[in-house]
């Protein structure tokens, strides 16, 4: 017969579900705030890189702090950790309704500073508090009684998926961020009260659980398994948002493409930490055939097949991180040491975003972090020979260290075949010839620590990484900032390029007489070219005019004498490939000594004089991201009072996937008077390296607007329309959701 003692101590049926709504809440609360507190802190604080840096080192650190209070606490009796848990929920509950501090930084203080202090004061305690929910509710939950804890993961990282597509899906696109903070408040206190009702399962009766703290009963993990843990950890966290960077510049450039990286790299956590191992087992199996996959699509130019290209990117993340994260599993310690297993896997994902966030760019002019990120993950998935016969040779050594020696000259020839170790081309053929050697011998490595991770690079050099590196080697021909890259090209030696990524910044013909020729957006028959010839009619021959957004400094050739241009750039890189002449000779041609300020342009309109430009062109999207802030009407109402009472206003929406005609027209309601200029360009245009473009035109005075046209052509303009019922984006609201021109 049970005994009263033991049926006391057995978790009641809700217990688990109990738990993992918990867990769940906990996770999707920390990716609700995230994006939330950006929303809020954009206007105030721009889109500079040291912003965002800095915030997301602010992350990083309450997150690891989170977990490293999870397992400082667990030395104390489970009773006791619960009554300082409760203890610290209502205190941070002091911070509620979750929103920006009224602290101002000084002008000149340095964000690496005031930006985490911002961010600290704001939600510290609350991100703090909320972040050591994951690994404390799993070892409450074991020691309560329910068994093991660690496939409770899985149900942490769903909650963190969750939150992480209801912010842009759902909670941006229904309620303003007043009321956002309000709904994250709501969930705080669900989240409050569901920790209670977790610490009312530690029964005093249950020695483990009660107020008495038990030793543990096994051996703590040596340093070499927490390091495997961190480096587990670390590379699939660097090699999400290396791909994010990847898709967003080299492949796709398209709106919320971030969302799917980080999403799969949660859903990895699902599978790997799962009570079911079917899934995470045959992921891993097949690791090694994906991880050849990446490293394949790593240097090809995916201009053709993008999405295909992109697909086969992002399934190659999934798989590779379930393989990583499910090795990190199965080393996983006894649940005595779980607080220290989850520390450990912070510290490493800190480590990797680090990596890819902070240090890469610095010592890197391409994102070289992604392929040495995949053969990192080729040395460390655990797989095994798939052929018998591969195995038994491996395992005499005289043999393996013969073939590891001439397999790896091998692959070195290869890949110098394939296209040259310089980048100059041996054709077609030869490259296809040694793309089938290699993909034929790369069975045959599975299972080799040293010989697969060689395969691995040998492919990613025969397919266009000699090229990639033979342009970091040229100096001048690939530059790297934190918004991104950029390379100089050219074009049947009669056009230079400026390209971020797949996306062209700026082209300038070169042949003899023709280098000051405005091209791409900004030829002479687009919006902002008619706008700028119109210009010394329209303001005189002392026109101020101001341009957000430099590129190769195309609009500079529209400058007349008389004429005060002032640029405005928020990144360094730019304005230094600009005002070279080797480069460029748009700026030192046309308009040399224009003088440019650095910084986030909508902060550094507001802090200007007011009234002193008369033409001020917005044109500072990077390819086909849309950077909301500079879109509100809190945004036009600056650039309002940066013009003059009769001045004009030129905004750039050309887009592949957003229609922005409604934001504009929304946002022109408050007193502006538009028009909009749809260019085509003809074929004969595209000669002189023309593109169609969308400008649309604003004034506060309609006469400028009528002149304008008068000047201009009338049948040039069309009618801004606005679309019914949609709301305009202020500091307060705003989504892309609407606006996504996709399969329309």
């Amino acid at each position: 017969m049970t005994s009263v003692a033991a049926m006391e101590n057995r978790p009641k049926p809700y217990h688990k579900a109990l738990f993992l709504l918990t867990i769940c809440m906990g996770s999707l609360l920390l990716f609700l705030v995230q994006p939330m507190i950006a929303r809020m802190a954009l206007p105030r604080l721009g889109g500079a890189p040291a912003v965002w840096n800095s915030a997301m080192l602010v992350y990083q650190t309450l997150l690891l702090a989170g977990y490293a209070y999870a397992h400082m606490i667990g030395r104390l009796a489970p009773r006791k950790q619960a009554m300082l848990h409760l203890a610290l929920f209502a205190l941070a509950a002091i911070m509620l309704p979750i929103g920006l501090s009224d602290a101002n930084p000084p002008a000149d203080g340095s964000p690496y500073f005031w930006v985490p202090w911002l961010l600290l004061s704001s939600i510290g305690p609350l991100f703090f508090v909320v972040a050591a929910q994951a690994p404390l509710m799993q070892r409450w939950y074991s020691v309560s009684g329910g068994g093991d804890p660690y496939p409770l993961y899985s149900a942490s990282n769903l909650g963190s998926f969750g939150g992480l597509i209801a912010y842009p899906l759902l909670v941006e696109p229904t309620f303003q961020v007043t009321e956002q903070s309000w709904v994250w408040t709501a969930g705080y206190a669900l989240l409050a009260l569901l920790v209670l009702i977790c610490s009312l399962q530690l029964r005093p009766s249950s020695p483990a659980a009660g107020w008495t703290q038990t030793a543990p009963t096994t051996p703590a993990p040596g340093w070499r398994v927490i390091g495997k843990w961190i480096l587990l950890a670390a590379i699939p966290s660097g090699l999400m948002l290396s791909t994010s960077l990847h898709l967003t510049t080299d492949i796709v450039a398209m709106p919320l493409m971030w969302v799917l990286p980080l999403g799969l790299y949660l859903l990895s956590f699902s599978i790997a930490f799962a009570e079911n191992r079917t899934l995470a087992d045959m992921l891993t199996r097949i690791a090694p055939f994906f991880v050849l996959f990446a490293a394949c699509a790593t240097f090809v130019d995916a201009t053709a097949y993008p999405f295909v290209i992109a697909a086969l990117i992002l399934s190659s993340l999934f798989v590779i991180s379930v393989a990583l994260h499910a090795r990190m599993f199965d080393l996983r310690p006894e649940v005595d040491h779980l607080t220290r297993f989850y520390l450990a896997m912070s510290f490493g994902g800190m480590l990797g975003g680090l990596f890819c966030a902070l240090v890469a760019p610095l010592i890197f002019d391409w994102t070289y972090e992604h392929p040495i990120l995949l053969v990192l993950a080729s040395v460390l998935i655990a797989h095994k020979p798939i052929f018998g016969f591969m195995e038994r040779f491996w395992a005499n050594r005289e043999q393996s260290a013969r073939a590891t020696r001439w397999g790896l000259i091998a692959l070195l020839f290869i890949s110098i075949a394939a296209i040259g170790p310089m980048g100059d081309a041996t054709g077609l053929p030869i490259t296809l010839i040694a793309g089938v050697a290699l993909v034929s011998v790369a069975a045959l490595t599975f299972g080799h620590s040293i010989l697969f991770p060689a395969l691995v690079c040998a492919t990613l050099l025969s397919i266009n990484g000699w090229d990639r590196v033979a342009m970091s080697m040229r100096a001048g021909d690939m530059t790297r900032s934190f918004f991104g890259v950029y390379s100089i090209g050219t074009r049947n030696d009669e056009v230079k390029l400026l390209i971020h990524g797949t996306t062209v910044h700026g082209t300038q013909v070169i042949v003899p007489g023709k280098e000051k020729t405005p091209t791409t957006y900004y030829a002479p028959k687009g919006g902002v070219g008619l706008a700028m010839q119109a210009a010394p009619k329209l303001f005189g021959n002392d026109a101020t005019i101001g341009v957000v957004g430099l590129g190769a400094g195309t609009l500079s050739c529209y400058a007349q004498p008389g004429q005060s241009w002032r640029y405005y750039e928020i990144d360094p890189v730019i304005v230094d490939l600009a005002r070279d002449p080797k480069k460029f000779t748009f700026l030192s041609r046309c308009n040399p000594d224009v003088p440019v300020a650095i910084g986030d342009a909508r902060l550094v309109l507001a802090a200007e004089p007011k009234g002193q430009t008369d033409l001020l062109v917005i044109d500072a999207f990077s390819s086909d991201s849309v950077p909301m802030h500079l879109l509100t009407k809190e945004a036009f109402a600056t650039y309002r009072a940066n013009l003059t009472s009769q001045g004009l206003l030129m905004v750039h929406i050309s887009n592949r996937y957003l229609d922005l005609r409604p934001v504009l027209a929304a946002a022109a309601s408050d007193g502006w008077t538009t028009a909009i200029r749809n260019y085509t360009a003809s074929d004969e245009d595209r000669k002189s390296q023309a593109s169609s473009s969308v400008w649309v035109a604003l004034s506060p005075d309609a006469r400028t607007i009528q002149r304008l046209k008068a000047e201009t052509g009338p049948n040039n303009w069309g009618a801004l329309v606005a679309r019914p019922g949609f709301e305009p984006w202020t500091d307060n609201y705003g989504s892309i959701l609407p606006l996504l021109m996709i399969g329309k």
